[in-house]
């Protein structure tokens, strides 16, 4: 057991490059935050339980949680402790079943697993963190969440049925700053008519491969100026995977979840389709309503 269903809870959200800590009440208002810069990949094995604690004592300000729950890239391979996959489909119950334990100086800490979906053809698509998020946001059909790599999932009855991953942030940020691409791009402001280009260009469904040259061949002969070629770039790479999404399921609406600078993105690309979001969700607010509704699933058994 977790604690009762009726005392705090704090929650983390702890991915690849921060901490996000969370006060939940009874409720699963969250009534306080705290964020650090000391994500998984700026950690050595013995540093994760200091860097947690350091950060949960700010925020506990003396008071001791009745449960710590946990999710994200923490349960890892390279993280504090790995919490081996749930299968997929998979919903609360199945989650909430396979917790891994560390410990800390209030007692354990849960850490929540990630998830494992097969495909036929025998390959393996995996998530961390995500899951709670979709989790946390409640809706059915068709679930998006932009970022380093993005996921797009399918959800039926409150269980995530299927789900494929999209690198479009890591290729982005590969592409600008390690290719002959990278360049010619200057910094700027969001170029709105570029980025649309972009999404337009990888709508009409030409190979990712020639289109991604664009970028260096619209430079060299000025047809877009420098500061705007990052915007072509993230709208042929979004467009690119707002595409192939929408082929597993045409014409449906998703629902985002996430960053705001992020899900605008994805709401300007889906116009190009002729979409709008179902929903647009905090990426914040999710997270910490899905480790709360994994702490209820838990604390009840």
């Amino acid at each position: 057991m977790m604690g009762s269903a009726d005392t705090p809870l704090l929650a983390g959200d702890w991915g690849s490059t921060n901490l996000r800590l969370f006060l939940i009440d009874a409720d699963g208002t969250v009534t306080a935050t705290r964020q650090s810069a000391h994500g998984v990949r700026n950690l050595r094995p013995d540093q994760f339980r200091a860097a947690f604690e350091d950060l949960a004592v700010d925020l506990l300000d003396g008071a001791t949680p009745a449960a710590i729950l946990l999710c994200g890239m923490v349960g890892a391979r390279q993280g504090w402790l790995e919490a081996p996959y749930a299968e997929a489909p998979a919903g609360p119950a199945e989650i909430a079943a396979h917790f891994a334990r560390v410990e800390t100086r209030w007692g354990p800490a849960w850490i929540a697993p990630g998830l494992i979906a097969r495909r036929p053809d025998g390959r393996a698509d995996v998530m961390r963190g995500e899951e709670t998020q979709i989790l946390g946001a409640g809706a059915d059909g068709t679930i998006v969440t932009p970022g380093t790599h993005s996921k797009w999932a399918r959800t039926e009855g409150g269980r995530i049925t299927a789900f494929t991953t999209y690198m479009t942030g890591e290729l982005f940020e590969v592409l600008k700053r390690h290719s002959m691409l990278g360049a010619l791009i200057e910094d700027g402001p969001r170029d709105a008519a570029a980025f649309d280009l972009g999404v337009a260009r990888a709508k009409a469904g030409e190979a990712l491969q020639s289109l991604l040259f664009s970028v260096r061949s619209e430079g060299l002969t000025g047809a877009l100026p420098a500061p705007a070629l990052a915007s072509y770039l993230s709208g042929l790479l979004i467009g690119a995977e707002i595409a192939a999404g929408l082929a597993d399921a045409p014409g449906a609406a998703p629902t985002l979840i996430g960053d705001p600078a992020l899900t605008s993105l994805y709401t300007a690309a889906l116009a190009g389709f002729g979409l709008k979001p179902a929903c647009v969700i905090d990426g914040g607010a999710a997270v910490a309503a899905g480790l709360w509704r994994l702490w209820r699933e838990r604390s009840s058994r």
